[in-house]
């Protein structure tokens, strides 16, 4: 059943037309996600479906039974109500219901409403049907897994990062017919992003997203629709067979292409002959090449070609020795020790607000340490992409705030080798009208790609990039994977996007516990490889741990292996994991069950299973090591 139709729809901003004539509808069940370059409407798509903006022509229909759901990529939220309270908002009538029943319980404890008891079982009933018993603690559940902790934080205080998650919490709780999404996993890190994926998958709900996570693309949409040039193409499928269907299709109109141009080429000779005869013949033709020439122009694509040259880099980049920084008396990382050189390409990953960024500013000297040192070489140009907008004039033009970092950038190759500002918009898909536009009039992802041709017109040797991904469409990413691919220099990249990690790093420091940095030699499969490897350690020793007559069995070939006291420790190890994980199980069991209500117990058990986590972690390394010495 179709849940959400349009037709005709056309919108056209700052002159500029984004879209005309596209028809769009939404089935039960669909999970849908827009794909297209930055600034050709996507988000205005979305906002059109959602009933926030209204078509310039069109029109926009909905099942009368259906309720939808909308992420606005930019959410904010003014009013003095906590994180907990705009979450459970979202369901206003199972709160209102609550309330209720809070307000007739003190009616009967005070015994001054004789026919409370019966206006409490109508309520009861209502809260039955509609599942609210459990509203607070969904709303706590789901919080906690977007990395959400601090339930009672006012909303309008928060940074725009922890507005998105709220924003998120809300829209998922809400639980509506149709899920419209912007961006959905800005924000989020890794786990974060895993436990969406997997929630949105095994959803029946219907789904309309923009994103730039490939991977998550590919695993929850079951079709895709481009908007390329005013117009909306749908693919059947998933992100990888809408590659499969675009490849062929290209493919088709390159063969097409060619077959037009060899007709140009033998029209044109005709005309250059100058025949004489039958002029009406003659002008139907010219018409005739006219026509397939600007029809050539309006199938011509642009790709946004990144070139800029490598600044020498010595052997001495980046030494850092016991570096710490702690915030608010939490310790952030402690003890890290790091030696740069030319070609490394480093991912970190971890948890939202371990330190990461400001890792990265560290590392860069905008912020000193509080233990340890970072040496820089006096070759070292850094180029540091930031998370946050980098606060350029909105009034100022593309073209000048590109010509504040330089009027031109040495290549040191090829006889084009020095390119101008204006020359470096054009390949990064800024036309010239653009150039001279100014910037407030820029998309989101038009901004950010700005912002990123700044950064590199630096024509850095040691690059620091903090959440690349975010507001950039797929060739924006494409584009600066194929640049980061022939970078010479030392590359460091504080990200949450595993296709972008997969692409471009070659080693992962993950933040975890106490503030450890660890090194996992590989990209980001190959670290989640390596943690799947401790999660099924961590459950062969407990199985092993359970078995009453292990130690007879195995201690012989042990002892052969191993000293006395490593022998000792290997099987207090055994013992302690299957402890520590009975004691993880019990306490998820007891969180899974509402935990009776008593929220202060909820979040000491919490924090306990963060750190049965770290504890676990430590111990199953340690039982790794003696079990490699085993074998």
């Amino acid at each position: 059943m179709t849940i959400v139709s349009s037709h005709n729809l056309a919108k056209t901003y700052n002159d500029v037309l984004l879209f005309h004539n596209i028809a769009f509808g939404i089935d039960e069940g669909d999970r849908v996600g827009i794909i297209g370059r930055n600034g050709v409407g996507k988000s205005t798509l979305m906002r059109i479906i959602a009933g926030v903006e209204p078509p310039d022509a069109g029109t926009v229909a909905y099942n009368n039974e259906m309720r939808l759901e909308y992420l606005h990529q930019l959410p904010a939220f003014e009013t003095e109500a906590t994180v907990l309270q705009t979450v459970i908002d979202a369901r206003p009538h199972v709160r209102e219901l609550l309330e209720e029943h809070a307000r007739i319980c003190a009616a009967i404890e005070s015994g001054k409403d004789e026919m409370a008891s019966k206006r409490l079982e109508k309520v009861s009933h209502a809260i039955d049907t509609a599942n609210g018993w459990n509203l607070e603690t969904e709303a706590r559940i789901i919080l906690g897994k977007l990395g959400m902790t601090d339930f009672d934080a006012k909303v309008n205080r928060l940074s725009g990062g922890q507005r998105k998650r709220v924003a998120l919490a809300r829209v998922l709780l809400a639980d509506p017919d149709l899920l419209i999404l912007d961006e959905p996993t800005n924000h989020l890190d890794a786990d974060s992003v895993q436990w969406l994926q997997d929630r949105l998958q095994n959803s029946a709900k219907a789904l309309l997203l923009v994103t730039h996570d490939r991977y998550f693309l590919d695993a929850v949409c079951n079709r895709i629709v481009e908007l390329d040039q005013t117009k909306l193409t749908s693919y059947p499928g998933s992100y990888e067979k809408y590659l499969e269907l675009k490849e062929a299709a290209v493919a088709s109109q390159e063969a097409e292409a060619e077959h037009t141009r060899n007709k140009l080429r033998t029209e044109l000779a005709w005309l250059q002959k100058g025949a004489k005869a039958r002029r009406t013949k003659q002008k139907s033709r010219i018409d005739w090449i006219s026509k397939m020439q600007s029809e050539q122009k309006k199938t011509e694509q642009r790709d946004i070609k990144i070139e800029v040259g490598n600044i020498f880099l010595g052997g001495r980049v980046i030494d850092v020795a016991g570096l710490g920084k702690s915030m608010s008396d939490r310790v952030l990382f402690r003890d890290f020790n790091y030696v740069a050189a030319p070609g490394d390409r480093i991912g970190i990953i971890g948890p939202n607000g371990t330190g990461k960024s400001t890792l990265l500013r560290v590392l860069a000297g905008e912020l000193e340490p509080d233990a340890g040192y970072v040496n820089r070489g006096v070759t070292v140009r850094i180029g540091f992409f930031k998370q946050e907008n980098s606060g350029i004039d909105p009034t100022q033009t593309v073209i000048g705030s590109l010509r504040e970092i330089a009027e031109f950038i040495d290549t040191g190759v090829g006889r084009e080798r020095y390119i101008t500002a204006r020359e470096l918009l054009d390949r990064f898909l800024f036309p010239p009208k653009q150039q001279h536009s100014q910037i407030q009039t820029l998309s989101g992802g038009e901004r950010r790609r700005l912002e990123l041709l700044r950064v590199l017109m630096g024509n850095p040797n040691v690059l620091f990039l903090d959440e690349p991904t975010n507001d950039f469409d797929i060739a924006t990413l494409g584009a600066l994977e194929e640049y980061l691919q022939y970078f010479l220099g030392c590359l460091v990249i504080v990200s949450h996007d595993r296709a972008f990690l997969d692409r471009t790093v070659t080693t992962i420091y993950a933040f975890e516990e106490n503030g450890r940095i660890r090194e996992y030699p590989g990209n980001y499969s190959a670290y989640l490889e390596k943690r799947e490897q401790l999660d099924s350690a961590r459950q062969e020793a407990r199985a092993e741990a359970k078995t009453e007559n292990r130690k007879e069995t195995v201690q012989p070939a042990k002892k052969k292996k191993l000293s006395f006291n490593e022998q000792r420790e290997y099987d207090a190890l055994e013992k302690k994991i299957g402890q520590l994980e009975q004691e993880k199980q019990e306490i998820n069991d007891f969180m899974a069950s509402g935990g009776n209500g008593d929220y202060k117990l909820m979040a000491d058990k919490s924090a306990r299973i963060i750190q049965l986590d770290e504890e676990l972690d430590e111990a199953l390394l340690r039982w790794m090591e003696l079990g490699e010495t085993l074998e």
